[in-house]
C-alpha cells in the first residue's frame, strides 16, 4: 500500500491521539520501505530500514502505534517483551524466537489470503460433506421418499436449523506439540522435526457449525501449494515484517553480578546480531533479518538509553520521545478515536437495554481526574480511563438485566464528582501539603 507519510498519520489519529513526532517517524519509516521496492535489486540490498526506539510512560500509544502501523499496510507484526528472553547459557527462551513467531505470524496471515482465494470454490465441497453426514445422522421418515428426505435436510441445513446437530466427520489433528528445556535453552521438537510428524486424519463427532470451519480449513489446505505459501510468508515477513520490542528498559541497566539482572547485557548481544542482520532457521525455511523493521520501546524511567550497548544503540538510529497525556488528550481518547472508550461503554449497556449519555462537563471532570491520578500516583496512561470508567459505571453496570425496557441514563459533572469524592477530597488536601 502506497500511502504518503501524511496520510499514514491521518490514519494513526483515527485511534491514537497526540504523539505527533513518534508518527511522524514510523510514517517516514513505512514510506521508506516503499521508496526501497521501487529501486533497482543492487540499490535496495544496500539500503536497510532505520529502526526505531520510543521512550515514554506505558500507556501512551507506543505498542498502539506500531500495531495499528503494521494493521494499515497488512505487514507481519509481533510485539515481545524483551524481559522474556535469556542470555544463550540460561534456561529460557533465546532471542531467535522472536524471529520465528513472526514467520508463523507471516505464514497464518498468507494461508487466510490464499484460503480466501479459493473459498468460492471449496464452498461445494464443504456442504457436500456435511449433507453426507447428516444424511447418516438423521433417519429417514416412513412417508418419505428418498428424494424428499434429501430435500428435506438440504433444506434445513441451508436455513440455519442443523447447526447445532451431531455429525461425524474425518478431520486433520496436527501433531502434539513437544519440547524440551535445557543448557541451551528451550527446545520445541515438533517445529523442528515438523516434516516427520504429519497432521493425522481421525473421525471425530462434533457440531455442524464446528465441522463447517475444520471442514473449510482442510478443503482449503488441499488446494493449496505448501512450498510457494512458505516461500510467499518467508519473503513477505523479510521485507514487510515488523517486531515491537517491549520494556527494552528493563533488559538496561548496571550488572549486579547476581540474581536476574545476570543476563541483562547478554541478552543485549544476542539481541544485536538479529537487529544487526542475520540468518535464522525456522521449520519453514531460513529468514534473512537484514531488512526486518525494529521498533523498541520503554519508560526508561531508571535507565537511559544510553546505558544501552554502544553497537544496540547504534541500530536504533531514529529516538521519539513520547509526551504525557493531558486533560485535553484524555477527553479525546473518550470521545474523539474510533471505536472510542464511551463508545465501547454505551454500546455494551445497550445490550441490556441502558441508554448511556455522558455530559460534556462529565466528560471534563473524568480527563481532569484522570490527569491528576496519573501525576499524583503512578502515572498509567490511557489505562487510567477504564479504571475511572469501570467504577463510574458499577452500579448501572451490575443492575442492568436486559429484562426491562430501554432506560436513558444520564451521567454528568454531579453524578461524576459524587463517584469521586473521597478522590477529590485527596487532591484538594494535597494543596496544604508541602
Amino acid at each position: 500500500m502506497d500511502l504518503t507519510p501524511k496520510e499514514i498519520v491521518n490514519e494513526l489519529d483515527k485511534y491514537i491521539i497526540g504523539q505527533k513526532e513518534a508518527k511522524r517517524a514510523v510514517a517516514i519509516a513505512l514510506r521508506n520501505r516503499y521508496r526501497r521496492s521501487k529501486l533497482p535489486k543492487e540499490l535496495r540490498e544496500e539500503i536497510t530500514p532505520k529502526n526505531i526506539i520510543m521512550k515514554g510512560p506505558t500507556g501512551v500509544g507506543k505498542t498502539e502505534i506500531a500495531r495499528r502501523l503494521a494493521k494499515l499496510v497488512k505487514a507481519p507484526f509481533i510485539k515481545i517483551e524483551a524481559t522474556k528472553y535469556t542470555e544463550v547459557g540460561y534456561v529460557g527462551r533465546d532471542v531467535e524466537s522472536m524471529v520465528r513467531d513472526l514467520v508463523e505470524v507471516s505464514v497464518r496471515m498468507v494461508k487466510d489470503e490464499k484460503h480466501h482465494e479459493v473459498e468460492e470454490k471449496v464452498k461445494p465441497l464443504v456442504e457436500r460433506k456435511i449433507l453426507d453426514a447428516l444424511y447418516k445422522s438423521i433417519e429417514k421418515t416412513e412417508n418419505q421418499t428418498e428424494e424428499e428426505y434429501r430435500e428435506k435436510i438440504k433444506e434445513d441445513y441451508l436455513q440455519g436449523k442443523l447447526e447445532d446437530n451431531l455429525i461425524e466427520v474425518e478431520v486433520s489433528e496436527a501433531p502434539k506439540a513437544f519440547g524440551m528445556v535445557g543448557g541451551m535453552g528451550e527446545i520445541n521438537l515438533t517445529d523442528m522435526l515438523g516434516g516427520l510428524f504429519p497432521s493425522q486424519k481421525k473421525r471425530k463427532k462434533m457440531k455442524v457449525k464446528i465441522a463447517r470451519d475444520l471442514i473449510f480449513n482442510d478443503e482449503c489446505d488441499k488446494q493449496i501449494d505448501d512450498d510457494a505459501l512458505n516461500q510467499e510468508a518467508i519473503r513477505r515477513a523479510e521485507e514487510d515484517g515488523i517486531i515491537f520490542i517491549d520494556e527494552m528498559d528493563k533488559i538496561v541497566g548496571k550488572e549486579s553480578g547476581k540474581g536476574p539482572d545476570v543476563s541483562r547485557e547478554g541478552v543485549q548481544r544476542d539481541i544485536l546480531p538479529i537487529v544487526e542482520g542475520s540468518t535464522v532457521a525456522t521449520k519453514y525455511g531460513n529468514i534473512k533479518t537484514d531488512f526486518i523493521l525494529f521498533i523498541a520501546a520503554g519508560a526508561f524511567h531508571v535507565s537511559k538509553i544510553e546505558d544501552m550497548i554502544p553497537e544496540l544503540q547504534g541500530r536504533f538510529p531514529i529516538r521519539v520521545e513520547l509526551n504525557n497525556l493531558t486533560k485535553k488528550d484524555f477527553k479525546e481518547i473518550l470521545t474523539v478515536t474510533k471505536n472510542s472508550i464511551i463508545l465501547q461503554y454505551s454500546s455494551l449497556l445497550k445490550v441490556d437495554n441502558i441508554d448511556l449519555e455522558f455530559t460534556d462537563d462529565a466528560l471534563d471532570e473524568i480527563a481532569e481526574i484522570a490527569e491528576q491520578e496519573n501525576e499524583t500516583s503512578e502515572n498509567i496512561g490511557a489505562r487510567r480511563l477504564h479504571t475511572i470508567m469501570e467504577q463510574l459505571i458499577e452500579d448501572t453496570s451490575f443492575n442492568a438485566t436486559g429484562k426491562h425496557p430501554m432506560a436513558k441514563v444520564v451521567i454528568d459533572k454531579d453524578y461524576v464528582l459524587k463517584s469521586f469524592s473521597d478522590t477529590k477530597k485527596k487532591y484538594d488536601l494535597k494543596k496544604y501539603v508541602l
